[in-house]
């Protein structure tokens, strides 16, 4: 299992400069990260949208080896906010800027 320092770091590679807005990545087994164009940190503040799966969900999102979309389709990665909004942000966290 990744620790949440690891996860946050590979997010903040990846969101930096091209997440428009806010996103809380909430990892029940893990901890809470709040990301936007900076970057991410570990915290649990509010933000437009929410998506909440395990750590190595998310981790292997960051990784290229699971698909956004396919976690959210397969009850994996659950989203709260507006949905096409949240598929794109996968598609940033799941690809090298």
């Amino acid at each position: 299992m990744p620790t949440l320092q690891e996860v946050q770091d590979i997010v903040t590679a990846r969101a930096k400069g091209r997440i428009k807005g806010t996103v809380r990545l909430d990892m029940p087994d893990l901890g809470t990260l709040w990301v936007d164009e900076t970057g991410a940190k570990i915290s649990d503040d509010d933000a437009e949208i929410t998506l909440t799966a395990r750590s190595d969900v998310f981790h292997n999102i960051v990784l290229g080896t699971q698909n956004p979309a396919t976690a959210f389709m397969t009850g994996k990665l659950k989203v709260d906010g507006n949905p096409m909004r949240a598929l794109k942000i996968g598609e940033i966290l799941s690809t090298d800027p």
